[in-house]
């Protein structure tokens, strides 16, 4: 099953935040590219972020976002891997 472009753009948006930090969230301005605005919408209504236009993670949304940055470390890691 291949993920949606949607789904694509919403991880995008995740992979946005730094989870070092519960104190530091994102802002999506009006003048963004479409797609990651609607994005930033979708999540919203999911509950994984605080607002509309970015926010904070919520605790659902921080367990998304940290998935979503382990599977790109690990995704990066084989293709060095592959690469080399």
């Amino acid at each position: 099953m291949l993920i949606s472009e949607a789904q694509h753009q919403e991880i995008n948006v995740l992979l946005q935040f730094n989870l070092s930090s519960m104190q530091e969230g994102i802002k999506v301005h009006s003048n963004a590219e479409p797609e990651l605005i609607a994005a930033t919408c979708r999540l919203f209504e999911k509950g994984l972020i605080t607002q509309e236009d970015g926010g904070y993670l919520t605790s659902l949304g921080h367990t998304a976002a940290e998935h979503a940055q382990a599977l790109k470390t690990i995704l990066t890691a084989s293709e060095v891997a592959t690469a080399g």
